[in-house]
């Protein structure tokens, strides 16, 4: 008896003491956006890793940052719409959100799934994900809130893989690869790897919001010719000329925007890759850096990283349907044939198609996204490239940015100008298309059902 006193009067104290405690405030655990740039840097390195192509890195950016922020626009309906339901092929999550939830962890977790399951080195994703999660749970989220969130958003994340499965991406890995032909101005494969064309069916993936891969057809480059006085050998010549006059500026700014995941170094009898940042990985870094600038909140993190993806996913599209069809010869092949045979890029050609200029039409839709949610006026420190050996640059705005991204590739040796400049303009085209279709704010979103 005198045993089941005690018991009983500990027992006591443990209620009491336990009803006495204050419940643990976890509310600002994750208030702003650093695990999700954390997130998204580590989705950067097993992209270069992998070795993924420009427009499929930007295929997985989309979709993980989609996640997230379906989360965001659920848990949060007064300020941020859904953009399942917007996007082309896309139907309403139509989301029950569980008592117990701590909605940034559960965006953080949809975000880790679905990037895990679209790229091929998982281990390092989830090695990733295991350790940012000890460390939020060592700040006092409570186990149960833990566990709900971490299964409320694979729950969000499994749904945006379904949606995901569905743009072609999967069927085009069996599509024929490119036939190199060989009519006069059509593109070759280029030194030193000689590699094959990169995603000639790309304009076969569903988009997010554009009608059609060549809704925004632009003008075609100008008819080949290899005589001195017409307009292309002139081109051809503005490029060589470029090179051989290049300031440090110049050369500066063609290094610090190369982006090319393929750059193949050559040393003897030995032939190794180096691997780089992506031209999508770069814009979505400066997402983040603009996100953080800015002072955004978690949520206004996601919705940047959302909208940006998506717009660099629908410049390649539009881009690559062009490049396909022109099939332009690059500037090397075509100087080293009329021109000087021994002239060399500053940077290594790209494995595809010369028009329109990838960075263009990309940098170019992507600036315009973010300009609308960040003003024209957000200083950018763009510290991208650090990483890989290469100084910040800064920019007085987004636009700045994606002028100089454009006419690096023309210091770099790599296209002629009307590609760059026809690219500025498809780019601006798709930028405008997305912002005038799709919203992240729910008045916006009612105003264009209206239409």
């Amino acid at each position: 008896m005198r045993t089941l006193k005690l018991i009983c009067s500990t027992l006591a104290l443990v209620s009491a003491f336990s009803a006495c405690q204050e419940p643990v405030d976890y509310s600002q655990v994750i208030s702003d956006g650093q695990y999700f740039h954390q997130a998204q840097n580590r989705i950067t390195e097993v992209i270069i890793h992998d070795i993924f192509s420009p427009p499929v890195a930007v295929r997985i950016y989309s979709y993980a940052s989609l996640a997230a922020y379906e989360v965001a626009a659920a848990t949060d309906p007064a300020s941020y719409a859904p953009l399942m339901g917007q996007l082309n092929g896309s139907e309403a999550l139509n989301l029950s959100i569980p008592e117990k939830v701590y909605p940034p962890l559960a965006a953080l977790a949809a975000y880790y799934h679905v990037g895990t399951a679209l790229i091929f080195s998982e281990e390092m994703m989830n090695e990733h994900r295991d350790k940012v999660f000890k460390e939020l749970k060592k700040k006092g989220i409570p186990s149960e809130v833990f566990d709900t969130s971490v299964k409320f958003g694979q729950e969000v994340g499994e749904k945006v893989k379904d949606y995901s499965k569905k743009d072609n991406y999967h069927q085009s890995r069996s599509f024929p690869k490119y036939t190199v032909v060989n009519q006069p101005g059509t593109w070759q494969p280029t030194p030193p790897a000689y590699m094959e064309a990169v995603e000639p069916h790309w304009n076969k993936i569903r988009t997010f919001v554009l009608d059609s891969a060549s809704q925004f057809r632009i003008t075609p480059p100008p008819a080949y010719s290899t005589e001195p006085n017409s307009e292309f050998y002139k081109l051809a010549k503005e490029v060589y000329d470029a090179k051989q006059n290049a300031t440090p500026e110049e050369t500066a700014i063609a290094m610090f925007w190369d982006c090319n995941p393929y750059k193949m170094n050559v040393k003897g009898h030995v032939m190794f890759a180096e691997k780089k940042i992506t031209p999508g990985g770069h814009w979505m870094g400066i997402a983040s850096i603009a996100s953080a600038a800015a002072e955004k909140d978690w949520k206004g993190t996601v919705e940047a990283l959302a909208m940006t993806g998506i717009s660099l996913n629908e410049a390649f599209i539009a881009c690559w349907d062009e490049k396909y069809r022109s099939r332009l010869i690059r500037p090397e092949t075509y100087i080293n044939q009329f021109i000087d045979e021994d002239w060399v890029p500053l940077l290594q050609t790209p494995p595809f198609p010369e028009h329109t200029s990838g960075h263009s039409v990309a940098s170019t839709a992507a600036a315009f996204t973010l300009t609308q949610l960040f003003g024209d006026e957000l200083h950018i420190v763009d510290s991208t490239e650090e990483a890989y050996g290469l100084p910040i640059r800064e920019f007085r705005n987004f636009s700045q940015a994606a002028a100089e991204a454009a006419i690096s590739r023309f210091y770099g040796g790599i296209h002629f100008m009307p590609a760059i400049t026809e690219g500025t303009k498809q780019g601006q085209k798709v930028g405008e298309l997305i912002w005038s279709k799709i919203s992240t704010k729910p008045d916006r979103v009612a105003m264009l059902e209206r239409r």
